[in-house]
């Protein structure tokens, strides 16, 4: 088994911690960490958007003019697409963009960017993550002393204070150990994990 060092909330080292190589030293698959970011990104979209055709836009049942001896080309609707209020030719129409990847696939993706995390020198592990109040600045000092100002830090339960330090940093995303997302740690520059939440994730995922 691998060790990472363990830091305290002032940034010093106090000592080392045990990851299990199944989660932490596991195949990188790339094919499956890019399913995984086009899967979320996919999920964002509402895919609510839409328009009219032909058959759908009001009027237009009568002929506008005959067919032949006007001088003009031959119209059967005025809700033609070349038609001023006339439908949509490839009207879009609401539509799900739902990707679908089975568990064995988005675990390895998660193992995946845990692993290039770790192999880059970007996942710190902290023995804890605790406030007595809700302090948005004590919080920026804890990342700060971690080296980690644009991080996913990622607890293994709910911290009421904590969260409300944290919601307003626009370069800090916290999240749990139950909720860990490829997306989001690729997107921040370090993943903070805490010692329980280490744990929480091997016990998932090892």
């Amino acid at each position: 088994m691998a060790n990472v060092s363990l830091y305290n909330m002032d940034g010093q080292e106090i000592g080392t911690m045990e990851v299990a190589d199944s989660v932490f030293a596991a195949p990188i698959k790339e094919n499956l960490v890019h399913l995984s970011v086009v899967q979320h990104l996919a999920a964002l979209r509402q895919g609510t958007q839409k328009a009219k055709t032909r058959s759908e836009v009001s009027g237009g049942g009568r002929k506008p003019w005959r067919q032949k001896g006007t001088g003009h080309a031959r119209q059967g609707s005025t809700r033609s697409p070349q038609w001023t209020h006339g439908g949509v030719v490839f009207a879009p129409t609401p539509r799900s963009y739902k990707i679908n990847m089975n568990s064995k696939e988005k675990k390895a993706a998660l193992k995946s960017v845990l692993t290039s995390k770790l192999n880059e020198g970007k996942l710190v592990v902290v023995d804890k993550l605790t406030m007595d109040a809700p302090a948005t600045k004590t919080f920026v000092k804890v990342m700060k002393n971690l080296g980690a100002e644009k991080a996913y830090v990622v607890t293994a339960g709910s911290d009421r204070n904590v969260f409300l330090s944290a919601r307003n940093l626009k370069d800090i995303r916290l999240s749990n150990a139950g909720t860990l997302c490829v997306y989001d740690i690729l997107k921040y520059n370090k993943l903070v994990l805490t010692q329980d939440a280490v744990k929480a994730i091997e016990e998932v995922f090892a």
